[in-house]
């Protein structure tokens, strides 16, 4: 019997929905979903295995101008999504305006099938929809355009479909039980900066960092430690809050999407540190697997 097997790298701007998009192909909670913009950081392979194929979706950054060296090596995880995609899935949202030509440009130069999904749909009129059809039909010429909503997960089926068509035929590239190439650690890490994505404002998401400094699997439990970096001691003390309270609620939620994420009760402890500057420390973001 004939296997088929291929990378699909999801790729378009923060906020467009590609984590929701690549949930919902998935069928597992592999990416963060917060309505704040660039919460990708790294590039998450999630991969769906049935007898005869086994599709790994990459979900990369949203793609913007980096102004600093996080954002540089962010961006460098979405040029090596274009080069190894057997199939490009390029997210954009009904309502976004498109002015960054030097993606369109590598875009039109890949060799891999494109489709283009509109996401969001379900904020717009039935006319803004044909007529945003046109337009990417007329700027890319992909293989195919999805009109959809992944939150209410519209058309996402259709979607696989094409997938399934346009993949090769190959043996597979991970084992058949493989959910994803990260780690546990990986996921518990993404499950904390989360929770400081959804309770903090402003710069603190973006200037924080989670680095799981202990994880011990015991039979009933699992007791993980994690540190949350920040870049300055005024972060570090709203992070806290008044009498810990913030950081207490951090801990709680994490906790429980733990506890649901491994089936398994946790032990957390989480400490704040501060390393000024660190997005823009080589040796940190080499360490915090940023680069190569």
């Amino acid at each position: 019997m004939s296997h088929k097997a291929g990378f699909v790298s999801l790729v378009g701007k923060p906020n467009v929905g590609k984590s929701t998009l690549m949930n919902a192909l998935v069928g597992e909670q592999m990416s963060i979903v917060t309505p704040k913009a660039q919460t990708t950081r790294h590039r998450i392979l999630g991969i769906v295995n049935e007898p005869e194929y086994q599709i790994v979706f990459s979900d990369t950054p949203g793609i913007i101008k980096p102004n600093y060296g996080l954002q540089e090596s962010m961006m460098s995880f979405v040029n090596g999504s274009l080069v190894d995609a057997d199939i490009i899935i390029f997210v954009t949202d009904i309502n976004e305006r498109y002015d960054e030509s030097d993606v369109l440009e590598k875009l039109k130069n890949t060799s891999s099938p494109i489709a283009v999904i509109i996401n969001k749909i379900d904020k717009s009129t039935e006319e803004y929809v044909k007529a945003k059809l046109a337009y990417w039909q007329e700027t890319l010429n992909p293989k195919a355009i999805f009109a959809v909503s992944a939150l209410h997960k519209h058309n996402v089926e259709a979607v696989m479909n094409f997938i399934l068509e346009e993949i090769p035929e190959h043996p597979p590239y991970y084992e058949k039980d493989a959910l994803t190439d990260k780690t546990e650690r990986f996921f518990v890490s993404e499950i904390i900066r989360e929770k400081v994505f959804k309770l903090y404002e402003k710069e603190i998401p973006y200037s924080t960092e989670i680095i799981i400094t202990a994880y011990k699997e015991e039979e009933n439990i699992n007791r993980i430690s994690a540190e949350i970096i920040v870049e300055r001691d005024s972060q570090k003390n709203i992070l806290i809050g008044k009498g810990g309270e913030m950081l207490k609620k951090v801990g709680t939620y994490a906790r429980k999407d733990m506890e649901e994420f491994l089936q398994k009760k946790v032990f957390l402890e989480m400490f704040v540190k501060v390393i000024p500057d660190w997005r823009n420390r080589k040796n940190y973001l080499k360490k915090f697997g940023y680069e190569e």
